[in-house]
């Protein structure tokens, strides 16, 4: 397994911080840990710190977002923790686990949900009714659908907040069936402008705290992703490899 330079710094001072975080019991979540989260890291609630694999070092995350604090709350490494014995990417996983979390509290009330009779395995997916590839996406759904994938979609207006996409997509969220009123806004039909209390802006903000670069982004049941259009049949291999992950 390669260390890159990022990790070999961060290796480094896990290390020049060994005799801080070896003095410290492991018993609890030390206040001052909580204390600093709550002031630097947006999101962070008291039950995403835990104790880490190095004693006295304590993991934070906060969105999808992991990092290492010492337990007086001064130090934080920010980079990967490396398993070598392993060869495990501890950070990754966690990255991951975070990020599914995050997406499973959203709930799918506020999703627009396109689900197969019997489902096999989840996609949710950040999008954005004026994007070609989410268009492109969408007209594969029906695939999807019948190879046991539920497709959840999120709100994420590319041109940012206020918009007239933004308008448009609330007002899909608003429509009396969202599901057609997504589906004709792809497919390039006026939409028909409704107001209502929706999640468009809430969504918008996720996306960027988990960092979205684009649309569509598809995050998988394990927390994994993935960026941009791709066919039906990777994206059904890609979604079921992660759902077995997510039950074994």
């Amino acid at each position: 397994m390669k260390i890159n330079m990022k990790t070999g710094m961060v290796l480094m001072a896990v290390f020049s911080l060994f005799p801080i975080l070896t003095s410290y019991s492991e018993q609890h979540i030390p206040q001052a840990v909580i204390d600093t989260a709550n002031k630097f890291f947006p999101g962070f609630t008291t039950e995403n710190a835990t104790r880490s694999p190095i004693t006295g070092l304590f993991q934070v995350s906060f969105g999808s977002n992991v990092v290492y604090m010492s337990a007086d709350g001064r130090y934080v490494v920010d980079g990967d923790l490396i398993d070598l014995a392993q060869g495990t990417n501890l950070t990754e996983l966690e990255r991951k686990k975070a990020l599914a979390d995050v997406i499973e509290k959203i709930g799918e009330d506020s999703m627009i949900v396109f689900a197969p009779e019997q489902v096999k395995s989840t996609i949710t997916v950040f999008t954005d009714i004026t994007c070609p590839y989410c268009a492109k996406l969408h007209q594969e759904v029906p695939q999807l659908n019948e190879n046991g994938v539920k497709v959840r979609y999120l709100a994420y207006p590319r041109a940012g907040i206020p918009s007239s996409v933004a308008d448009d997509m609330a007002s899909v969220w608003c429509a009396d069936d969202p599901r057609q009123a997504m589906t004709d806004a792809k497919a390039g039909l006026a939409v028909i402008q409704k107001k209502c209390p929706n999640p468009v802006s809430a969504h918008h903000e996720l996306g960027v705290q988990i960092g979205v670069r684009g649309t569509p982004t598809i995050i998988f049941e394990d927390g994994s992703r993935l960026g941009g259009y791709a066919p039906y049949l990777k994206i059904v291999e890609a979604a079921q490899q992660a759902h077995t992950a997510v039950i074994q």
